[in-house]
């Protein structure tokens, strides 16, 4: 018969823990919660805790014209614009439009009801008077002219001091000759942001150009100083305009794609030509 041995466990498997160290040990402390206040974690997995908002902007599916606009952006962006529909991405710098919409605001044309007034009162007023009646308070009142066809004749006939065109008309071919028929009989234009803007003045949702034909004696140093401002940015620098392409600009990743490349080339990356 074998000797029976004694049983003894096996050693477990896996790393050995090292000994504490002696001394040199941080004590942890437990800080001292207060009991009214419970700590309640949140779970936001689902039919859990509501997430908090965040910006989804990226992730909207935005309507049709939206992106249709946007993309129209970024095709003029990226390809060669000529001249004549490039020039109207020059628009007037923000404190001369700020103070060429000062002017304007003064000479907002008058609604129907108030034309019928002025209208009636002139009318109740010959009645009374006769002939006499017809003085220089009872002539028409200045105001900014708009509509295409209207400005039109305004500068060929050369009554416009000055014309202000939106940057955004579309289809731009509406106004994309009108800087050439300013030049050519010599009536000073410039170029603004945004056909709403011109609409406030014009009482319409927009308006694509609109004229100054006259203004009152208070306000004819400031409307010098526009015209002024406007033969120096536009009417001497057309030869300029003419020449000068637009579009042709790369997107972000396009950029840092080329960059990239000419770091690993050992070129520098700040001086190569990143235009189309």
């Amino acid at each position: 018969m074998p000797r029976s041995r004694a049983w003894t466990p096996k050693a477990t498997k896996g790393k050995s823990r090292p000994a504490a160290t002696p001394y040199g040990t941080k004590k942890t402390t437990k800080v001292a919660q207060n009991p009214l206040f419970e700590k309640r974690s949140k779970t936001f997995g689902i039919g859990g805790d509501i997430a908090p908002k965040q910006d989804l902007t990226r992730f909207v599916k935005w309507p049709e014209y939206v992106r249709l606009q946007r993309q129209k952006v970024i095709l003029n962006q990226r390809l060669k614009v000529p001249p004549a529909i490039a020039q109207f991405s020059n628009t007037l710098d923000k404190n001369t439009a700020t103070q060429l919409f000062q002017l304007l605001n003064k000479y907002k044309p008058e609604s129907k009801q108030e034309k019928k007034a002025r209208l009636l009162a002139e009318a109740e007023k010959r009645e009374k008077d006769g002939d006499k009646a017809t003085t220089k308070d009872s002539k028409k009142p200045v105001f900014a002219k708009y509509g295409l066809n209207h400005v039109v004749a305004l500068v060929e006939a050369k009554k416009a001091q000055l014309v202000v065109i939106a940057d955004d008309v579309d289809p731009i071919e509406l106004v994309v000759f009108l800087p050439a028929l300013c030049r050519k009989m010599g009536v000073p234009y410039v170029i603004v942001k945004g056909k709403a803007r011109l609409g406030l003045i014009t009482g319409k949702k927009t308006s694509a150009v609109v004229a100054v034909t006259d203004v009152r004696s208070e306000d004819s140093q400031a409307l010098a100083n526009l015209v002024s401002a406007a033969k120096a940015n536009y009417l001497d620098k057309y030869e300029d305009a003419r020449r000068h392409w637009g579009g042709g600009v790369r997107g972000n990743k396009s950029v840092a794609k080329l960059r990239k490349r000419a770091r690993a080339l050992g070129q520098d990356a700040k001086k190569i030509d990143v235009s189309l």
